[in-house]
């Protein structure tokens, strides 16, 4: 038995859970914000079988994208009187970061 943890873009989250869901899959959404842009992220958590690790992997490919997007850099520390205009600085968001681990026992408990 495995437990898939994978963290996405808020955006993302809908697509997969869905995709996650019409297959046969049971997952948890949690909530979170953070990273570089401290923009919302999605944890989902996917409890499967080992043979159906591979499936549920291609489904998070398929369904989490990678997106270029522009931000405006932090303002630096400045001196009254000075100007400073910041230029935009493409970063890529999105995709998943994904850990498989090892789950030793499982319970539901009704």
């Amino acid at each position: 038995m495995k437990l898939i943890f994978a963290v996405i873009q808020g955006k993302d989250a809908d697509n997969l859970l869905t995709a996650l869901r019409d297959n046969g899959y049971r997952s948890t959404q949690i909530n979170s914000a953070g990273g570089f842009l401290r923009e919302n992220n999605v944890t989902v958590l996917i409890g499967v079988e080992d043979p159906y690790v591979p499936d549920v992997l291609r489904l998070i490919e398929q369904n989490c994208y990678t997106r270029t997007q522009y931000v405006n850099p932090l303002l630096p520390i400045m001196e009254p009187g000075e100007f400073y205009v910041p230029n935009p600085v493409e970063v890529q968001v999105g995709g998943a970061t994904v850990f498989v681990l090892d789950v030793e026992r499982v319970e539901r408990i009704p």
